[in-house]
């Protein structure tokens, strides 16, 4: 049987890397306490393993899905990417890209010093950083030096064997440095700094401070009585009834019949309305009400739905300034998703807007659509990829990336890899502007990203199975100590770095080294150290800007190492 195993999976390299995919997953969700590998490391161990029976896998299955990858991650990222350069997220750009050149000089140094090859170096830099996605640009490189064969692919080789000693420590190394030792090198509470700005963000607001959007709702029907507190008063007036806290009035009855209305409409003695708002709001501001059950008044279309900020006029606009706009009536603000990893983004008053930001409201249909023909786009779930904007991109960006420019005798490139990146950062930003140009979900954004990924690690794995153990006796505990030393010297610089040259507020200055290490697991260790999500307000502009440019240095190692 097991015979028939090795030798099936040999004539078969794909059922291999399905193997590989299914063992490599299996390994990363397994917790030791609060750690877990990962898929993308589990897949790598689990391809090293499964490849020590020798299977051969063409390189183009490997190209394919690593393209695809690389145009997910672009997508994701781009908006947060242009931003970040064009707009007030340029302190935080910059300071990804001075963390992230650090990141690439503390590997250089560790390189020169011991005398590393291109390969080594590539994965000290994929492990120390946890970019994973920089392998597929240093193979690329590696490939394009003009090595013999061999020399070539004994480099290749390498590359898994630095990145599997380095990982473990550049994933629990950061974490640990930015949520136990970044507040204490800050000098502050992080707990009581988030505290503290929550209460700065939302000065002004009223008394339920917009956070009532994330509360259970509903819609009642009440008799506007004679002396009532709402006759005589317009709509517009009576919704203020509840002292700051958000209140609609849906729907109006008068003389037995529904009634069209506006802000401007006058409430009458006998008309009733149909008022949505908190639950507890309502009884207690109308428990003493006549309530009617008017099932004909209360039976309003609503509609929960993502919606896609494109306005340019909202970019940077704060919640309290958007609630105050008329098309901001009878909608409720569930939350706000940022980024390619849709981190959460605390719903406060001055919370600011990004354009390309997605917004989870709820309402009246009504109300909902016309807050949607303001704002941006409906992004209404959907199963359907649009595989022509993918296409294209790919294409287009690919052609701009496999340009050669020979710079001193050595053929410099983007490769197609770093095209489809490119592309998939401009047409990332591009669908915020122009959404129409199609749409690729969520999910499958998810498979392009993590699946791409994996089947390439899992080829790599593969491939470089039967010389690891080789490799890894070459390396030595050297190398595990250069990855101690590449991954602890930027994150030990960067909290100071923020403090004191571009003075981010101690609440986010953390959430920036993480997102400029492209760790989105470190700054989820500091949000649960601060007890707040404020820290991922200072993530997200970071982690698009680095994401892209520690994918890049794995050109760059190559070129400088050689």
């Amino acid at each position: 049987m097991w015979t028939y195993i090795v030798e099936t999976l040999r004539a078969n390299p794909q059922l291999a890397i399905f193997l590989t995919l299914a063992v490599g997953y299996w390994i990363g969700a397994r917790r030791f306490g609060s750690f877990s590998l990962g898929a993308v490391t589990g897949t790598l161990l689990a391809g090293v393993l499964i490849g020590q029976i020798g299977i051969e896998i063409s390189g183009q299955v490997k190209s394919i899905f690593f393209i695809m990858f690389l145009f997910a991650v672009g997508f994701g990222v781009g908006p947060q990417f242009v931003r970040g350069i064009a707009s007030d997220g340029a302190p935080q750009a910059i300071f990804a890209v001075v963390i992230s050149a650090i990141c690439l000089l503390a590997v250089y140094i560790a390189a020169i010093i011991s005398g590393y090859g291109p390969g080594l170096a590539a994965g000290l830099l994929a492990g120390a950083q946890t970019i994973s996605a920089s392998i597929g640009l240093a193979s690329d490189a590696i490939n394009q030096l003009g090595l013999p064969p061999e020399d070539a692919k004994a480099e290749l080789d390498l590359i898994p064997v630095a990145y599997a000693i380095t990982y473990l420590f550049g994933t629990i190394g950061t974490g640990w440095i930015l949520a136990f030792l970044g507040p204490k090198m800050l000098g502050v509470d992080i707990a009581a700094e988030c505290a503290r700005y929550e209460r700065e963000m939302s000065e002004g607001a009223p008394k339920s401070s917009l956070t009532s959007a994330r509360r259970q709702r509903e819609a009642r029907a009440y008799k506007v009585r004679d002396m009532g507190l709402a006759v005589g008063k317009t709509v517009g007036e009576a919704e203020q009834i509840a002292d700051g806290e958000r209140i609609f009035i849906e729907n109006l009855r008068r003389d037995g019949e529904i009634q069209p209305f506006t802000t401007e409409t006058v409430l009458q003695s006998g008309d009733v309305v149909a008022v949505s708002g908190k639950r507890e709001v309502l009884v207690e501001v109308f428990g003493a009400a006549d309530e009617i059950d008017d099932r004909e008044l209360l039976d309003i279309p609503v509609e929960g739905v993502d919606v896609l900020l494109t306005s340019k006029a909202l970019n940077g606009r704060t919640l309290t300034e958007v609630s105050q706009q008329p098309y901001a009536r009878g909608v409720y603000l569930n939350s706000i998703r940022r980024g390619s990893m849709g981190v959460n983004i605390p719903v406060l008053p001055l919370t600011k807007l990004n354009r390309g930001d997605i917004l989870q409201v709820a309402g009246a249909k009504s109300n909902v659509d016309r807050f949607v023909a303001e704002v941006g786009y409906a992004d209404r779930p959907t199963a359907i990829t649009d595989m022509v904007l993918v296409g294209f991109a790919i294409l287009i960006g690919g052609l701009i990336g496999a340009a050669v420019l020979p710079i001193g005798g050595i053929p410099i490139t983007l490769s197609t890899s770093g095209g489809a990146l490119i592309a998939g950062i401009f047409f990332g930003w591009f669908r915020t502007v122009k959404p129409q140009i199609g749409n690729v979900p969520q999910a499958s954004l998810w498979f392009m990203n993590s699946v791409g990924l994996n089947v390439f690690i899992a080829i790599v794995g593969i491939s470089s199975g039967p010389t690891f153990v080789a490799g890894l006796k070459e390396a030595g505990f050297g190398l595990f100590f250069w990855g101690l030393f590449a991954t602890a010297v930027p994150m030990l610089l960067a909290p100071y770095i923020g403090k004191y040259i571009f003075r981010f507020d101690p609440a986010i200055n953390l959430g920036c080294c993480g997102g400029a290490r492209t760790s989105t697991a470190s700054v989820a260790m500091v949000g649960e150290v601060a007890k707040s999500d404020v820290p991922m307000l200072g993530y997200t502009v970071p982690y698009a800007v680095s994401n892209t440019l520690l994918t890049l240095w794995g050109l760059v190692i190559v070129l400088l190492i050689t």
